[in-house]
């Protein structure tokens, strides 16, 4: 049975954890703009044609 609580306080800590990286990444702006790397591709290819 002690096992179990040990278990648990280790879980709760690497949750905190993680936790803590997640905001602080937030905070560093990791997941402010989430849309333009995927259409970057596309991006480019429009300024490639109206130089042509």
């Amino acid at each position: 049975m002690g096992v179990i609580y040990i278990l648990i306080i280790v879980s709760l800590f690497v949750a905190i954890v993680f936790l803590g990286v997640f905001f602080l990444a937030v905070k560093n702006g990791q997941f402010e703009d989430s849309e333009t790397p995927a259409m970057r591709i596309l991006f480019n290819d429009v300024v490639a044609r109206k130089k042509e």
